[in-house]
């Protein structure tokens, strides 16, 4: 079994919940916001600074690019609290993660962060706009008219974010080894699909 699941997803696509099934399914821990904790933990830094940039980019920021390389900024230069370093030390907690113990990771360019690692199974969960809606609704209590607007809103934070980090296109088929379409299969389908791949490539 590969050690580590990470799950890029459309906003209500229910990549989260097919993150919690898994997780439970495998018998492994389940990472997403508590990520933010724990790199604020690590860091010292106020858990509400990584809140405020939690797959979100500023948008002055978008053009200028910025792969993540590895390594956090010292404590002593003014750069310390910069969004690069937030992602920095989420980087590194996800690192740390997957050293430690089998896990699914849900966001934050964690497929990315993990590239060099054989032992990660990369997962892009979305679905159509009419199922999104349908999700997003259900889940906010919102109108049709704002979940639209909440989706789009989000996926474009989640694809300029991925975009900086990494320098690659978040919807792209080649950075993923699976991708699944929510509006065409239950949770439960995915699960059984991605339980499927693990037992083939485990041998």
């Amino acid at each position: 079994m590969a050690q580590i699941i990470t799950i890029a997803r459309g906003m209500g696509s229910g990549g989260r919940t097919i993150g919690k099934m898994l997780s439970e399914e495998l018998g492994i821990k389940y990472y997403d916001k508590d990520l933010i904790r724990l790199a604020s933990e690590e860091s010292g830094i106020n858990e509400a600074f990584f809140g405020r940039v939690d797959e979100k980019i500023k948008t002055s920021f978008i053009k200028r690019g910025g792969v993540y390389k590895g390594g956090v900024i010292d404590p002593s230069s003014k750069e310390f609290t910069s969004d690069r370093n937030l992602f920095n030390f989420q980087a590194k907690i996800i690192k740390q993660l997957a050293d430690k113990e089998p896990a699914v990771i849900v966001g934050r360019c964690a497929d990315f962060i993990l590239k060099d690692r054989e032992d990660v199974i990369r997962l892009f969960i979305y679905c159509d706009e009419k199922t999104a809606v349908k999700n997003v609704i259900e889940a906010y209590g919102i109108s049709e008219k704002e979940a639209g607007k909440l989706i789009e809103k989000t996926d474009k934070d989640r694809s300029s974010y991925y975009k900086y980090y990494t320098g690659r296109d978040w919807q792209n088929a080649m950075n993923y080894n699976i991708c699944l379409d929510t509006s065409r299969l239950d949770y439960a389908t995915c699960v059984k699909i991605i339980r499927g791949y693990i037992d083939i490539i485990s041998g």
